[in-house]
Formats: structure tokens, C-alpha cells, sequence
């Protein structure tokens, strides 16, 4: 896979791609241990078979077509500049729906996409903090994009993009958007 429309200088120039993995974000962590992962290196994968979601839930990803990744982006700040960094990444994915596809989705705090208080979307944030510092960001996302089918325990709290507005999101073009905005942000927040 590779991200076309890409304006970025470290996020997303290094693409691990999987048709099949437990879960990108298991994948990056496992990248980390093993001290071969670059700065920015996206994990993407089409189908995850144990998707991580919150509170060791976890997250479906088990038809083609939807949005599942992981990210690496290495830090040296304090914790506090990342407060708040779940709400900001769902802000941008709303952005860029909104933007892109002209849908209004939700944020339910602290880190899901909803719509009618239907779960669309999740967010996981995860850090490795030495002395209160960040040395590294690691965030999954999960967007249900074309999912139709959804299991007796999860049919009346999720649901997904085409489902919903009958729309397919291009994954490749919202991945690329998204990364473009994150790094600006994340730079920023580092920066400030």
C-alpha cells in the first residue's frame, strides 16, 4: 500500500501492510521490542483477528474494507503536552469525514466515533513514559467503514459508514489525510 497524497516528512513513509494480523497494534509493540521500527512506521492490515480495543476489549475487524491501523511516532516531552490527545485525533477523523464525505459524525469521550450512539470508531493511545517523559506514541484506529455484518452482542451499539450513508471511504485517501493532519499537530503540541 502506499499513500499517494502524503505531505508529510516522518508519519506514514515507512508501511508495514498485512491482509491478515491479531492486531496492528499488538504488531507495532511487538516492532518496539524487538527495536526494529522506525519513527512514523504505520501497521496496516485489512483484517484483524483480535483487534485491541479499550479496557482489553476487543475490536472486529473481520470484514475487508475497513479502516484498521497503528502508528509509531517517537517523543521526548512531557506527559502533560499530551493531554487531551485521544479527543484531538477523533476531532480529525471527524475533520476529514466531514471534509471528505460530508458527514457529521460524534465523539463520545474518551476515545469513540459515533453516530445516534452507535459505535463507528475507536481510538486506542498508548505511551511508554520514562520520569514523566513520552519517549513514544504508539495509537490505533478502527473505523468501520463498510462493515454490514455485526454479531448478536455488538448489532445494537455499532454500526458503520456505508451502512449508515451508503458511502465508501477510500481508505488509502483518509489515511494519507489523516497523517498529514496528526503530524502537524503532534509537532505543534511538542513544540508549544
Amino acid at each position: 500500500m502506499q499513500l499517494k497524497k502524503l505531505k508529510t516528512n516522518f508519519l506514514g513513509r515507512n508501511i508495514i501492510y498485512y491482509k491478515e494480523i491479531d492486531s496492528t497494534q499488538c504488531e507495532i509493540w511487538r516492532l518496539i521490542k524487538n527495536r526494529n521500527i522506525l519513527n512514523g512506521t504505520l501497521v496496516i492490515s485489512e483484517i484483524q483477528t483480535k483487534g485491541k480495543g479499550t479496557h482489553g476489549r476487543i475490536w472486529h475487524t473481520d470484514e475487508k474494507g475497513d479502516i484498521a491501523f497503528s502508528f509509531f511516532v517517537q517523543m521526548d516531552c512531557n506527559i502533560t503536552k499530551l493531554e487531551g490527545i485521544t479527543i484531538e485525533i477523533a476531532k480529525i477523523i471527524n475533520e476529514i469525514i466531514e471534509e471528505q464525505y460530508n458527514i457529521k459524525l460524534e465523539i463520545k469521550e474518551p476515545n469513540d466515533i459515533v453516530y445516534r450512539n452507535k459505535k463507528i470508531g475507536g481510538i486506542l493511545t498508548e505511551t511508554k513514559i520514562i520520569s514523566e517523559n513520552v519517549k513514544y506514541l504508539v495509537v490505533g484506529i478502527g473505523i468501520n467503514t463498510r462493515k454490514q455484518n455485526f454479531s448478536k452482542d455488538i448489532e445494537n451499539v455499532a454500526t458503520s459508514i456505508r451502512k449508515e450513508f451508503n458511502i465508501d471511504i477510500d481508505t488509502e485517501e483518509f489515511i494519507s489525510e489523516f497523517c498529514n493532519k496528526f503530524e502537524c499537530m503532534i509537532i505543534q503540541r511538542q513544540s508549544n
